[in-house]
This record gives C-alpha cells, sequence and structure tokens, in this order.
C-alpha cells in the first residue's frame, strides 16, 4: 500500500500506517514500549511520561511516545525513513528518572497490596527503578474515596494515570470522578464525594496500573499466584462476554474480563464480575423428595427412581431456564420428546419464531454497532439488559451516530431522540418514508420487552418492515443466556409457555426460576439454587452452575461460545446434561450418548452451525407478517437489573447493589 509509511526502530525498518501513534508502531514491531497512562481503548493523556523513546534528529530530548504520531516525524537529511530508539542510554536514563518521580510518594504497601503480583508499577520498577530513593522528604498521603461497596480506594498509591478517569467519563459516561489541584496537591476525587452510579464501575479495577482501585469484596482474600485460573463465557446476561474465572481450591474468587473485540472488547459489567459470591449461597447440593408437604433429603437413586414413576405415562412438559447450556437444552429436548412431551425455552412468553433465525437473533453483528450512523432501540432499556453493549452504542454515538428510540424513558449515557412510547409511535415511524437512510449503515435493535406482550408477533413483522425499508440490520436483544442456543435446537411448542403447561400433568423444570407454575402438575426441578423453582418442587435434583460444567452457549448475535468448567459442583450436585442422562436410563427411553463429547458430536450433527466456535453465523432474511399492533405501552423486559437469576439473587452484594439503585432513584433532587 502507497499511503504506508517507512520507519527504522531499534535498528530494524518496518512500514505502519502514518496516523499511527510511536507506541502503536513500537508494538508493531514487536518491542514493548513500558506505560501508565496509555490505554489502546482510552483517549490519549501523554501524562505519565514512561513511554519516552528518543527520535534521532528530533528535539535533544525523549518524546513520548503515546502522544506522537508517525506522520510527525521527519526524514533524515538525505531523505532515509525516520530513526526511533526505544533502548538507547538516554531513553534508559529518561524512563529511570520518570520511575524515580513515581516512587517519590508511594507507598512500601507491596506486601500488603492487592495489587502485588499483577501490578504494571512493580514489573517496571523491576526493569527502570533503583534499590535506594535521594528523596528524604516525607511521603504524601491522601484520603481514601468512598466509590460504593465494588471499589475499595487507597488514594496514597495513585500515580494520578487517570485510566479511572477516562473510562468513567467515556466509556461508562458518568462525570463523578475527576482530578483537581495542581503539582503535589494534585488528587484523583469524586464530586461532592459521591458513589459511582454504573453498572460497569468495576474494570476501573482492572485499568488501575497501581493498587490505588481494588476489588472491594476479593479484598485480601487469594494472591494472584495461588489461583487456577479458566477462560470461559459469562451468562448473566444474553452478550456471551469472554471471562476469566480464577479459583482457589472449590470456591471461585474472582471474575475477570477478556479480551474479545468482537462481543465485550476488553469490559465486563458489574453483575458479571461480581456475582460470584452467589454461587457459594443458597446452594442444592443433594436431591430431595417433597413428601407430605415438606421437602426430605433422598439419595440420587431414590430421586431418579421417584422422577421416573412420575414421568411414566403421564404429558410431561419440559421448560429450559436462562441460564442452561445447548448441552443440557438439547438432553432434555431428547429425553422428554423421547416421551411424547413437549420442550419450550421462551419462558417469558417471547413471540420468537420458530425455526427463523433472522427473526430471533437478527442479521446484525455486535461490531456492526461500531460502524453504525443510525441506531433506533425498541422496547429495551440496553444499560439494564447489556451494559457492555451499552458502552458499545455509547462509542458508535460519540463517533457521530445518531441514536433514537421507541419504548420508555430512561438514561442510557448518550443523547436519545425520543420517538414515543406506545405501539403508536412505531407504527407512525413504519409508515413513513425511509428511502434517504438506505445508503447509510444502520442498525435496529428490538428488546425482548416488546415481544413478551401478546402482539409480539405483529411489533416483529413490523420491525421487520421497518429494517427492510431503511436497509438496516436487525439485532434482537435477548436477556436470557440459553435462549438463542435453546431457539437453534427447536426447544419450543406450538402456543408457547401456555401451550407447553396447558394439560401438562408432570412439568421438568431445568432451572426456570422466573416461570410460575400454577398448583395442579408434579414439578421435578433441576437446577443449583434454592430459588422460586425449587420451592415450587416436588422432586429437586441439584445441577452445577455455569462455572461447573462445560457447555455451549449461543449469544445474542448468534455467536456459540463454549464455556469450559472452572470447578466443581457442591456437594452431590452433579452436571446437567450427566442428570438428564441418568434419568432417561430409568424411564427405558436411553439417551445415545455417554460423554459430554458424543452429546457434542450427537448436537452438531443435529444443528450444524453450532459446531462454528465463535462465529457469527450468517442468517437468511425470512420477514415475518405484520400483524395488527395493539395501543399499550411498550415495558421494559428487566425491573431490577442486578436480581435477574437465582444466582444473582443468592449474592448478597448484588441485594446491596439492587437496593442501592432503588435509593437512588427514589431520592429527590432539590432545585439548584
Amino acid at each position: 500500500m502507497s499511503d504506508l509509511r517507512k520507519i527504522i526502530i531499534d535498528d530494524s525498518e518496518i512500514e505502519v500506517d502514518p496516523a499511527m501513534t510511536l507506541i502503536q508502531a513500537c508494538e508493531q514491531a514487536g518491542i514493548e514500549i513500558p506505560r501508565f497512562c496509555y490505554h489502546e481503548r482510552l483517549s490519549i493523556a501523554g501524562n505519565c511520561r514512561m513511554c519516552l523513546v528518543e527520535v534521532v534528529g528530533g528535539p535533544p530530548k525523549p518524546a513520548a511516545s503515546c502522544a506522537m504520531q508517525v506522520k510527525d516525524l521527519r526524514p533524515g537529511p538525505e531523505g532515509q525513513p525516520p530513526v526511533i530508539k526505544t533502548n538507547s542510554p538516554m531513553v534508559k536514563k529518561a524512563r529511570e528518572g520518570v520511575m524515580e518521580f513515581l516512587l517519590i510518594n508511594h507507598p512500601l504497601d507491596c506486601p500488603i497490596c492487592d495489587q502485588g503480583g499483577e501490578c504494571d508499577l512493580q514489573d517496571q520498577a523491576m526493569a527502570y527503578g533503583v534499590d535506594f530513593s535521594r528523596y528524604r522528604e516525607p511521603k504524601r498521603a491522601t484520603e481514601d474515596l468512598n466509590l460504593g461497596p465494588l471499589v475499595e480506594t487507597h488514594m496514597t498509591r495513585c500515580i494520578s494515570c487517570t485510566r479511572c478517569v477516562r473510562f468513567t467519563t467515556e466509556v461508562a459516561g458518568i462525570h463523578q470522578m475527576g482530578q483537581t489541584g495542581r503539582g503535589e496537591d494534585a488528587e484523583i476525587t469524586a464530586y461532592l464525594g459521591e458513589t459511582l452510579d454504573s453498572e460497569m464501575q468495576g474494570n476501573i479495577i482492572d485499568l488501575c496500573p497501581v493498587g490505588a482501585l481494588v476489588s472491594k469484596p476479593y479484598a485480601f482474600t487469594a494472591r494472584p499466584w495461588e489461583l487456577t485460573k479458566t477462560e470461559t463465557i459469562d451468562v448473566m446476561d444474553a452478550l456471551g462476554s469472554n471471562i476469566r474465572v480464577d479459583t482457589k481450591g472449590r470456591e471461585v474468587m474472582r471474575i475477570l474480563p477478556r479480551n474479545h473485540d468482537g462481543v465485550n472488547e476488553e469490559w465486563i459489567s458489574d453483575k458479571t464480575r461480581f456475582v460470584w459470591d452467589g454461587l457459594r449461597r443458597q446452594r442444592l447440593d443433594r436431591p430431595y423428595i417433597r413428601e407430605n408437604g415438606k421437602l426430605r433429603p433422598a439419595s440420587w437413586p431414590e430421586a431418579l427412581s421417584a422422577a421416573a414413576s412420575a414421568m411414566t405415562d403421564k404429558k410431561v412438559a419440559g421448560l429450559v431456564g436462562d441460564l442452561a447450556s445447548a448441552e443440557a437444552t438439547f438432553a432434555l429436548k431428547g429425553l422428554i420428546e423421547g416421551l411424547s412431551g413437549s420442550v419450550e425455552c421462551r419462558t417469558d412468553g417471547a413471540h420468537l419464531p420458530a425455526g427463523n433465525r433472522s427473526g430471533y437473533v437478527g442479521t446484525a453483528s455486535i461490531e456492526d454497532i461500531d460502524n453504525a450512523q443510525n441506531i433506533l432501540l425498541i422496547g429495551t432499556n440496553p444499560r439494564t439488559e447489556a451494559p457492555v453493549l451499552n458502552a458499545r452504542i455509547r462509542k458508535a454515538w460519540s463517533k457521530g451516530a445518531k441514536v433514537a428510540r421507541v419504548g420508555p424513558v430512561a438514561d442510557l449515557t448518550y443523547d436519545v431522540a425520543e420517538v414515543g412510547e406506545d405501539r403508536a409511535a412505531l407504527e407512525r415511524l413504519s409508515q413513513m418514508d425511509h428511502s434517504d437512510k438506505r445508503d447509510v449503515p444502520g442498525v435496529i435493535i428490538l428488546g425482548q420487552g416488546a415481544l413478551c406482550e401478546a402482539d409480539g408477533a405483529a411489533v416483529l413483522g413490523t420491525v421487520m418492515q421497518l429494517a427492510e425499508a431503511a436497509g438496516a440490520k436487525l439485532l434482537i436483544l435477548h436477556t436470557a443466556a440459553s435462549r438463542v442456543g435453546a431457539m437453534d435446537l427447536g426447544a419450543v411448542t406450538e402456543g408457547g409457555i401456555a401451550g407447553a403447561l396447558e394439560g401438562a400433568e408432570v412439568v421438568y423444570n431445568l432451572g426456570a426460576d422466573e416461570v410460575e407454575i400454577a398448583a395442579g402438575p408434579f414439578v421435578i426441578y433441576q437446577g443449583s439454587h434454592g430459588d422460586r423453582g425449587a420451592h415450587r418442587a416436588d422432586i429437586i435434583l441439584p445441577g452445577a452452575a455455569y462455572t461447573e460444567e462445560a457447555g455451549l452457549f449461543v449469544n445474542t448475535e448468534g455467536r456459540p461460545q463454549l464455556a469450559i468448567r472452572a470447578g466443581f459442583p457442591p456437594g452431590e450436585a452433579k452436571e446437567n446434561w450427566a442428570i438428564l442422562r441418568a434419568l432417561s436410563a430409568e424411564v427405558s427411553a436411553v439417551l445415545p450418548f455417554d460423554s459430554i463429547a458424543q452429546l457434542r458430536q450427537a448436537m452438531v450433527s443435529s444443528v450444524p452451525h453450532l459446531g462454528q466456535v465463535d462465529e457469527v453465523i450468517e442468517n437468511e432474511w425470512q420477514p415475518v407478517e405484520a400483524g395488527k399492533l395493539g395501543d399499550a405501552a411498550f415495558r421494559l423486559a428487566i425491573r431490577d437489573h442486578y436480581l435477574t437469576n437465582p444466582i444473582a439473587r443468592a449474592s448478597a452484594l448484588m441485594a446491596e447493589l439492587s437496593a442501592n439503585a432503588k435509593a437512588r432513584a427514589a431520592t429527590p433532587i432539590a432545585a439548584e
């Protein structure tokens, strides 16, 4: 390509895009430049000066490589490519000087600091620090901030890199953190001592290069070298964020994000990050059978045989919960349909068309939001349904995208043009001429709240018509991690959940805790927590939670992703597919697999695209007929962001966050 520019970095010549900064060019050449304030997903601050390099023929002092672009370099006297040195004596002396300044006020907290072992300052002090200090003055100390129940602060350790300020302002869209004062009095602080009001504030823990911001729930519990690290997938929402689960023995100690540009970049929501304390509480760790109105502990053979005799010669309905993996759904479908029953995954009553992937997934990928210039939200509040997706919409908005909304008004951290709150507004929008938008990339995001009412199918048809007219891509934003995978596997019944439960004598409930099952049918509940489903159950079969078994989850854009087991279920609890396989032998309808590998093989041969792990499958556009819309206002699918599933409801921290959010919403603000 002719627009690339040649530069020489440490005696090796490379071609780079002239718009790149020097730190990016060095990375492309395979040379790591130390840094504290620079972060590729945040704006450039250029204030830590650790990334200094020498520009030959340039100024007689080192240059900050994060703030200087390749196009600003001057060629040599005879037109030779510009030369950059990253390990010359000038650079080494400059970086040592910067490190000495950073350590003037930094406390000797390493033995008691939670960042110990994964601290950028520690690592770079090893390379550029010296073993003595020339400063004899007392160290500066500052007061710690109260940012809420998630982030613990030790502001004496802060090196003013401002990453937290830039993240909260640019990505999370809140303006409660900033820097005040100058020189020695400069400090990062919160506006009027406020706590942070964001569903993504935990990311500042990862961004902080020192131990100034650490995780409050994880504080003083483990060291990084004691932890077993497992790369897996999150199920708290349908985005399928890539995460790393760190375990110590049998306990999950913390959850961190993994980088995946196509899904969550390198952010995760606070619910994803801090829900791990819910994995320890209210767990089902042995089978139970209800006798004389009371549950009593039972052995596995006893519980399985009681479940088998209850299901024999009865009309059975299977319900798939929000956190079930594709393997568990496939096993349940095989078991129930072997007994000529039916299985249903749309437990919230959403009108998603069976067999039409463009109608329950859409045609847009999450990455399409980055380049969209028009974004329309219908019946959804992405800030509570998928906070990381909301941050992506904010990123597009900050680049100039126009965002409009049909549905309830809520603060989404960016400007939204309100179209209306009811079906009439959608009707008006669908009848307008959108030919001017056909050449501009656009995405329509349709929430589950719009599809759960009686006219959900008509809403879907109207939105698909609108997408065709505007030439926009459609993204169906789900709230349940299991939903797309279960729809792919055909876990649907004619007439939805009402059709499945109608006349059912036995209900096999696979972790569907958000469903009220009326008195009458015999209920077998298989799940991990003693939540609503277990309270209604006649037989309880304890299953594994999402960190305790391998499984496939298909996210809201239709991307299959593999979750890997990080620990083991407590007590006598078993993996979900194994319980269903054992039960199938009891009812004399044995499922044709004995291992997770055989099950996955059978599942992929019946639904081949589930084998395309980490690929967004292209869906054939099949418009749904637009029926008559009702006249009700759109409602949102999620009432309380922090308490949407059994694991979150078992978490003491999620309960505290929920209470704080309610109190914040109820606080009257005085007129200024």
